[in-house]
């Protein structure tokens, strides 16, 4: 299973914190996200915008890997000021 983290403003969007995802068939966060919106098409909105990902704690960008066990966490780019 991979863990998936909703942070930030995207938790409040979605109304969910956390989801867990069979591995099988998922190589990349790019098919991570075609999975988690084909199980969730109303969420298409949230995800067609700039969103950042982290895998293990770790900036990743869409072709990255994903293995079972590992934590996947989807959020909006911070700004400070």
């Amino acid at each position: 299973m991979i863990k998936v983290l909703f942070l930030a403003q995207l938790r409040e969007q979605l109304g969910v914190a956390e989801v867990q995802v069979p591995a099988s068939h998922i190589r990349d966060v790019a098919e991570l996200k075609e999975y988690l919106l084909g199980k969730n098409p109303q969420w298409e909105q949230f995800f067609a915008g700039k969103l950042l990902v982290a895998i293990n704690h770790e900036y990743a960008k869409s072709d990255a890997s994903v293995k079972s066990g590992d934590e996947v966490a989807f959020f909006p780019p911070v700004t400070g000021g």
